[in-house]
């Protein structure tokens, strides 16, 4: 049991973080799982554009998610090897298939075998998110950042799970994306513009504002149900 020294959680709030490896087409997939005393759902981070577990971006949301008393799953969708192929991280399908294996192992695990299920995806990661969460109707909830959900295009009409994209005000291209993918989901779902923000939201405050409104998308349709 550890408590983190960076603030990032209420007082009073113990986290657990231990490793978890997710098997998976004869791979070995790490990961880390934390959770929060009582935690309330968990979230299952799905990296895009080669980026892991690492990421400084979805770690920082990931401390926001646990301090709301949100478990929270940051694992490697690709092995080191793997990720040297560029075309493993536009692999919408085998990416799909990671998340779910890895959904699959959080539902057996008895830290949070009981909780709701969510999604948050980046960039390639969205798409491998919300082509998952078409394949597996117990998915709770799923947030996009700057994601490519037009990769999914042909499974959108199929997700049901309430759905939040996020977009950059200054990344007309994926926006334009977004807006498609919108169109195209049959479920309740929203996407909101952070004004100010490029692709990677590394301007001032942006990434904090993606932090506040995943939130309360997770809280609201995952900790809701409990």
């Amino acid at each position: 049991m550890i408590v983190p020294r960076d603030g990032s959680a209420r007082p009073g709030v113990v986290l657990r973080d231990r490793e978890l490896r997710v098997p998976v087409g004869g791979v070995q997939l790490a990961g880390t799982l934390t959770v929060p005393a009582g935690a309330r759902g968990v979230v299952a981070f799905a990296h895009g554009s080669g980026s892991g577990r690492s990421s400084p971006r979805n770690v920082h949301v990931a401390r926001v998610l646990s301090a709301a008393g949100l478990a929270t799953f940051l694992f490697d969708l690709l092995t080191p090897s793997e990720e040297g192929d560029r075309r493993n991280v536009f692999d919408v399908r085998l990416l799909s298939d990671r998340l779910l294996a890895a959904t699959s192992r959080l539902e057996v695990d008895p830290d949070v075998c009981h909780l709701p299920i969510g999604y948050f995806g980046a960039s390639t990661g969205a798409a491998a998110a919300l082509w998952a969460a078409a394949e597996n109707t117990d998915v709770s909830a799923v947030v996009s950042r700057g994601g490519r959900p037009d990769l999914a295009a042909a499974r959108l009409w199929e997700v049901r799970a309430p759905t939040l994209l996020l977009v950059g005000g200054r990344d007309p291209s994926v926006l334009a994306l977004n807006r498609a993918a919108l169109a195209l989901l049959r479920c309740q779902a929203e996407l909101h513009v952070v004004d100010g923000a490029s692709h990677l939201f590394e301007e001032p405050g942006t990434l904090d504002e993606v932090a506040r409104l995943a939130r309360a998308w997770f809280v609201r349709h995952l900790a809701g149900q409990r």
